[in-house]
């Protein structure tokens, strides 16, 4: 195991001489850089503001010389730990390399910094008519270069995919301090290995991402956005087959079950159908008169299914209005209990039923409350066990319930992590799905590109 040195007062004035400006080091600045949503706390030695990839490269250079981690960081967002200092050291910020430099509108690219928020990117070329489709579920603060790092989804990816999908090409400073282009800023480059894919989902631990070259889509002409109500949840969970194998991809095919149902309505008090068993939201997009054919296709294949009613939005204040159910079960759950553990797991679509039955029992063997949401349309369901962590029977019996659910979706061909990546929080799962020939894989390239471990360490594979 790797031992590192304490950041000196002299190596802390190289830090500062490198970024040109205010290093941090009170503690009440370093608790704010100490955790994620994961809220495991780690403090680091100080937190460094980069804003070019030349001072990035500086300050690895100098990690190397001096043996001390360095953690990238955006907006310190994710769900498993990625971006917190599990060895101390220094967290480096990009929040300040934050610039839209270019949209080139002839070839559908942009050109952004690390720093830049998603939202902001989506609004900024949904005003030349184009489309940059990836939209987690915190998109309004997370930053490109997290998204980048994690290999982002949201809900749209079931029509359009995830992050990866669209990087064409990263600048990326190895964990040695040099700089390296990736990939192009063409939709074809076969020259060589594929690098940009490589480094898309390594989570920090094999280069810093400076710069992202996106690819963008015409922005859809019309959506249109429906909610069906099922009163059983075997009936919702074949009805999303149904409609896949229909030959209708939904931009968005969202999932809730009736205990995230009901928190809502408590939380809301808009007049969901609490007596319902789950609730599907759907969305399609497209020209005008195909969204109309698709949106009633939909509607029939739900009343098939087994839908007790299916509303479908007239008005962009409709369609919002039935998001909202979705935007509000995270902050609806906490009225359950004061902690959460949410996991993403993701199956094969026809296995969503199995899946969600395999939830059910196993919450119900360990006395557990579980809520269940999700993008049922790739099988992405995110099972979430409501707990108190101080009562560390119950936070046993939840850590035993999320063993069981990984190893149940691996063996229906799933994944552990569709959309949050591995971090600390499931780095002890992953040999589950990769096996550990696959774990010792990892390990080696980890070693062939960052031999002193200096760029965010004990992710991913735990030391």
């Amino acid at each position: 195991m790797m031992t590192y040195n304490r950041i000196t007062p002299a190596v802390l004035q190289d830090i500062k001489n490198i970024v040109q400006g205010e290093v941090f080091t009170q503690t009440e600045d370093l608790i704010c850089f100490s955790y994620d949503a994961l809220n495991q706390k780690f403090l680091p030695e100080a937190v460094a503001f980069a804003t070019s990839a030349g001072q990035v490269s500086e300050l690895l250079r100098l990690a190397n010389q001096h043996l001390f981690p360095i953690i990238p960081r955006g907006s310190g967002s994710g769900f498993t730990g990625g971006s917190v200092p599990v060895k101390g050291g220094l967290v480096l910020s990009l929040t300040r390399m934050n610039s839209i430099i270019a949209i080139d509108t002839d070839n559908l690219v942009a050109e952004v910094e690390p720093g830049v928020i998603t939202a902001e990117l989506q609004n900024a070329v949904e005003k030349l008519g184009l489309f940059y489709p990836p939209d987690p579920a915190s998109l309004k603060f997370s930053t490109l270069g997290g998204n980048v790092a994690e290999c982002a989804g949201g809900p749209r990816c079931v029509k359009y995919g995830v992050t990866k999908d669209y990087v064409l090409g990263l600048e990326v400073v190895l964990p040695n301090g040099d700089i390296v282009k990736t990939g192009a800023k063409t939709m074809k480059s076969v020259a060589g290995y594929d690098l940009t894919s490589f480094l898309v989902g390594s989570e920090g631990t094999l280069g810093v991402i400076t710069r992202i070259y996106l690819k963008l889509l015409p922005l859809p002409e019309a959506r249109r956005t429906m909610q069906a109500i099922f009163l059983s949840m075997d009936a919702a969970a074949k009805t999303v087959s149904a409609i896949i194998k229909a030959k209708i991809i939904p931009s968005t095919l969202e999932f809730v079950d009736q205990a995230a149902i009901r928190c809502v309505e408590d939380y809301l008090q808009a007049g969901l159908p609490v007596h319902a068993e789950a609730l599907l939201i759907i969305e399609v997009d497209g020209d005008s008169e195909v969204v109309d054919k698709y949106a009633q296709k939909i509607e029939a294949i739900c009343m098939q299914g087994g839908a007790e009613t299916v509303k479908i939005a007239q008005t962009a204040q409709e369609a919002d209005e039935l998001w909202k159910v979705r935007r509000s079960i995270s902050a609806s759950l906490l009225k359950l209990n004061p902690h959460k553990i949410n996991e993403d797991i993701t199956v094969p679509r026809s296995r969503v039923p199995d899946i969600i039955r395999t939830i059910r029992e196993i919450a119900n063997n360990y006395k557990l409350i579980n809520v269940n949401f999700g993008h049922a349309g790739d099988g992405n369901i995110h099972t979430n066990f409501m707990i108190n962590r101080a009562d560390h029977d119950e936070l046993e019996r939840a850590e035993q319930a999320v063993s069981e659910i990984f190893r149940a979706t691996v063996a229906y061909g799933g994944t552990i992590s569709g959309e949050h990546g591995i971090g600390i929080a499931k780095a002890p799962y992953l040999q589950l799905e990769v096996g550990a020939a696959g774990i010792e894989v990892i390990k080696r390239i980890k070693k062939a590109f960052d031999p002193n471990n200096i760029l965010n360490p004990n992710k991913i594979v735990l030391e």
